[in-house]
């Protein structure tokens, strides 16, 4: 486990980095932004570029996603041995990175896409795209990929096992922390694949029209460990998908009692549908404040770091929407608008 000193550093850097990051009440300062160069000039104040709109629209989602990899990077960097979990979290920029990179060999795309360095951290071989056998050779994707189909669904299917395989690993190595390391993550990591869990759901019974049946054995389904002289928490990641499986997506009556009603698009007076972006960007919102909440509570623990990331991520997340909305003649007052985000 990591020393107290290093604990105290990191919670240190960490809220130094965030205290200049745009979460909490600095979100408001983006507001403003009526177009790129706005953005860019409130972002990256000491060097912003002179570029085309949609040179710098590219250029800069690349430098958002750049500099908050590397402050997570450098917080991860801060332990002499750090935590596998906090490992795990930082590669979900792999796992999105390979996803990138499998559709758009199967597109056909003829862009290289962007992929985040991860140093030391990462394990797939990027430097061998478009060959992704080349890419995932000797690594834990290896057997995923040579198993996946070919053609037709094979790139859901994919994303599903890959989202699995990533879920799986964060989940088991959270357990490695000592309780009083991971009350907040564990917490946050619970909602956030029951969650997740359920936009999987919405998305492929809406997208796909997969039937109930078939999006059951699509769902994580991870158990807490067992404690002595119990046999474990009962507690299921995926009770809210599964009952979401039940309800009409065409009625809103039938899921007003459901547990996680409040994160629906409002019924209105016209036909209603569930809509699965409106869910994830809800969900996402409360996974926010839940970082928030607990990023300050135990200062010296690895919670400090795991929110870290989350808010990190959320910020990047936030100013790349920004980014593509103004890319398309939107405001930063209209993707608020659309988001939710205040």
């Amino acid at each position: 486990m990591p020393r107290s000193g290093e604990r105290a550093y990191v919670y240190a850097k960490a809220c130094g980095i965030i205290g200049k990051s745009f979460v909490g009440s600095r979100i408001a300062s983006l507001e403003p932004a009526g177009r790129l160069t706005d953005l860019d000039r409130l972002v990256f104040p000491q060097s912003f570029r002179e570029l085309p709109e949609r040179e710098l629209l590219i250029d800069l989602e690349r430098r958002i996603i750049g500099r908050s990899s590397g402050q997570i990077i450098s917080i991860v960097n801060s332990y002499s041995k750090p935590p596998e979990f906090l490992v795990r979290l930082l590669r979900s920029y792999e796992y999105g990175d390979l996803k990138s990179a499998l559709a758009a060999v199967a597109g056909k795309d003829p862009n290289t896409p962007v992929f985040t360095n991860l140093g030391r951290f990462g394990v797939v071989k990027f430097d061998a795209y478009p060959d992704i056998a080349a890419m995932v050779s000797g690594t834990e994707f290896e057997s995923l990929i040579s198993q996946a189909p070919k053609k037709g669904d094979g790139t859901i299917a994919l994303q599903i096992k890959l989202d699995k395989q990533y879920y799986t690993a964060l989940w088991e190595s959270l357990f490695y922390l000592k309780r009083r390391d991971r009350t907040g993550i564990e917490a946050i990591l619970s909602e956030e694949i029951s969650l997740r869990n359920v936009v999987w759901a919405l998305r492929l019974r809406t997208y796909y029209r997969m039937a109930g049946d078939e999006v059951r054995e699509k769902l994580i389904d991870l158990k807490f460990p067992s404690r002595r002289g119990t046999e474990g928490n009962s507690h299921s990641l995926t009770a809210d998908a599964r009952a979401a499986l039940e309800l009409p997506l065409d009625t809103y009556a039938p899921w007003a009692s459901w547990k996680r009603a409040s994160f629906l698009n409002p019924e209105r007076s016209d036909a209603w549908t569930a809509d699965p972006r409106y869910f994830q960007n809800a969900a996402s919102r409360h996974l926010y404040h839940m970082a928030r909440h607990y990023f300050h509570r135990r200062p010296f623990s690895i919670d400090t770091a795991a929110c870290f990331i989350k808010l990190k991520q959320f910020e990047e997340d936030l100013l790349t929407s920004i980014a593509e909305g103004l890319g398309i003649g939107m405001t930063s007052r209209d993707v608020f608008a659309l988001l939710e985000v205040r």
